[in-house]
């Protein structure tokens, strides 16, 4: 009879102590999806960039030698999940930290953080978008929104909407750089939003939902993290893009009717208990 265990997740992106992203949002979500979650810090700041003014601690140099002792410890995970990187070497770290710890049935989830709304965040170059297409291959799924799939897979950018077979053609791209389960998320078409879903065996298929309130930070953080989740609990793919875009709309309604500035994220605790 096989020892029943618990799970565990390894996360590695910033912590950004108020506004409602990154880490402190993956770290309950996961933890209450009963996962053990374990972070890995990238940068260390006290509110994300999305405000004025920040503390910030740049945590690359700490990195290998954080992860150094969980080998020592010899711990095993079952799923790893990326977020931000903010530099070349960051990447290359972490393609390390893969290489050490991933093993044959580890979920690898890749969030690449890179830019919303059509423009790349300031930190990302052509250069870093270089290093974090080499994660691609190496991950079991791929959370880009759209800004994001269309920088790692090289199509351009329009405010119009795109169709369907622009989709499947960056969806494609994506496949063939080495994407396996894929969802492009944060895809507006009229009064709707939507998450376009590829899989291994090519299907397709467009999910629409509509347009739950005003944008807030930190939703791609919360959809990825319950798709992380989902994928080390064995949830089928499509379901939990899903059950991830549900909740993450449910977290807009409910921010919304509780004037949360959009900078300060979703109200996710309210509700994380359906999770």
């Amino acid at each position: 009879m096989t020892e029943k265990r618990q799970k565990r997740m390894a996360v590695v992106n910033d912590f950004s102590g108020f506004g409602r992203c990154s880490l402190m949002v993956s770290v309950p979500i996961i933890s209450a999806m009963k996962i053990q979650c374990c972070a890995m810090p990238t940068a260390v700041l006290s509110n994300h960039t999305g405000y004025d003014d920040f503390f910030f601690d740049d945590y690359t140099d700490k990195m290998r030698p954080y992860y150094e002792k969980w080998q020592k410890l010899g711990l095993h995970f079952d799923g790893i999940y990326t977020g931000f990187l903010g530099s070349v070497r960051q990447v290359a770290i972490v393609e390390e930290f893969i290489g050490c710890f991933a093993e044959k049935d580890t979920a690898i989830i890749v969030d690449p953080v890179m830019g919303d709304n059509g423009r790349p965040y300031a930190t990302i170059d052509k250069a870093l978008c270089e290093e974090l297409r080499k994660l691609i291959p190496l991950s079991s799924i791929l959370t880009p929104n759209l800004t994001e799939a269309c920088l790692l897979s090289g199509a351009a950018y329009h405010d119009t909407p795109f169709s369907e077979k622009e989709l499947m053609e960056i969806a494609d791209r994506l496949r063939t750089a080495g994407a396996r389960y894929l969802v492009i998320t944060g895809i507006t078409d009229g009064e709707d939003i939507c998450d376009f879903v590829s899989c291994p065996d090519g299907t397709c298929e467009l999910l629409r939902q509509p347009i739950s309130g005003t944008p807030h930070a930190g939703t791609g953080d919360v959809f990825a993290s319950v798709i992380a989740a989902d994928a080390v609990n064995g949830v089928n793919f499509v379901d939990s893009v899903k059950k991830a875009s549900a909740f993450v709309g449910q977290a807009i309604r409910l921010s919304d009717q509780l004037h949360i500035p959009s900078t300060d994220g979703v109200c996710f605790e309210e509700i994380l208990c359906t999770l």
